[in-house]
């Protein structure tokens, strides 16, 4: 009984190492690219076990949503996608640990878009208690996030800790890379330490904008907001 106890473990983890479905999971997003590597585009998303290529003149950064390591990969190098790091064969990499919170805004997005809609804690209204209070489900690290949206669906964003103009976001008349917007190509900013609704159709998250967080283009995985769970 041991024997095909370990048996079903080992086939139930095969899957999750190495099989199709764990490969499309998004694990980094490519943040910028000089040079023209093979098979990869400024804003995408890669998956573990995903190999890049690059030339003598190439270079990329990657930011890993979950484990906030942000890489910066130069000359020719081969590189492979891991869960928490690239292995790298050849070039030269520099790593730097960044503020994000990814791992639990992909878990709150996976719940909600589960459950078809989030249910907070105690339904907070516009004015009322201390950003503390709200007890938001992740947490931002730039001033301009930087959303992801999808046709057909804009995505609404409510101030929660006190009264605000609500930003509606479509990607229709936008300026995008891939199906992101980035709030910092039009010069837009939320408030430090702001507690904010994000709702797309029937799914809602709450965050927050941490105190300290930057303006501008700072690392895309400390401000991205998405509100499609991975396929």
């Amino acid at each position: 009984m041991r024997r095909i106890a370990l048996a079903a473990v080992a086939l139930a983890v095969l899957p999750v190492m190495a099989g199709p479905a764990s490969a499309q999971a998004p694990i980094a997003l490519v943040e910028d690219i000089t040079g023209n590597p093979r098979g990869i585009e400024l804003m995408d998303y890669v998956s573990a076990g995903k190999v890049i290529k690059l030339g003598a003149k190439d270079s990329v950064i990657l930011g890993y949503m979950k484990s906030c390591q942000r890489e910066t990969i130069a000359g020719a190098a081969t590189i492979t996608i891991g869960t928490e790091l690239s292995e790298v064969r050849g070039g030269t990499v520099d790593r730097e640990k960044i503020n994000c919170d990814g791992g639990r805004m992909e878990l709150t997005v996976v719940n909600a878009s589960k459950s078809g809609a989030m249910v907070f804690r105690g339904a907070p209204k516009l004015g009322a208690p201390s950003p503390l209070a709200l007890r938001p489900q992740f947490v931002i690290y730039g001033l301009s996030p930087v959303v992801e949206l999808k046709a057909g669906t804009p995505v609404v964003i409510d101030r929660l800790d006190r009264p605000a103009e609500r930003i509606i976001l479509a990607p229709e008349g936008r300026k995008l890379r891939k199906n992101l917007y980035d709030f910092a190509d039009d010069g837009q900013e939320l408030a430090r330490a702001g507690v904010y609704q994000a709702t797309m159709g029937s799914v809602q998250v709450q965050f927050q904008v941490d105190l300290d967080a930057k303006p501008g283009r700072t690392p895309v995985a400390g401000r991205l907001l998405r509100l499609q769970a991975s396929k």
